[in-house]
């Protein structure tokens, strides 16, 4: 089965928290993701969603918390989400994998993310007590 990990890195803003979720280039109907990415041989997933979200969009993940993983329906893929707050770094761009990096509201997020990842986001207010 592919394995691969991302982040739900969150702030909180005056409308409540907000969390940072990329588009997919080439494709203005594919869903939105976590900054996510295939782990390497040897890595953790913890360590793979460090390096792609700073890959992804430029930003660098502090304390990290886990929201366990997510087995996509139609595909043999597992995908590991890590929840954190964001640091002040502005996100990017920084690969051509993405061609949007941005915080959104959860709602508006869960409903952005592709379907199986947006699971993640019951999992983060639960984490949160939102």
């Amino acid at each position: 089965m592919e394995e691969s990990a991302g982040t739900l890195l969150y702030k909180l803003t005056n409308k409540g928290y907000e969390v940072l979720i990329v588009h997919p280039s080439g494709d203005d109907e594919s869903p939105w993701s976590l900054p996510k990415g295939r782990l390497d041989k040897g890595e953790s997933p913890e360590e793979a969603a460090r390096r792609e979200t700073m890959e992804e969009t430029g930003v660098i993940a502090g304390e990290l918390d886990s929201l366990g993983f997510v087995v996509y329906r139609h595909k043999k893929k597992r995908v590991h989400g890590f929840c954190g707050e964001a640091p002040r770094d502005k996100p990017s761009c920084a690969s051509w994998e993405i061609d949007q990096a941005q915080f959104y509201p959860l709602d508006k997020a869960q409903k952005l993310l592709h379907r199986d990842q947006s699971e993640f986001i019951p999992r983060l207010k639960k984490h949160l007590k939102v």
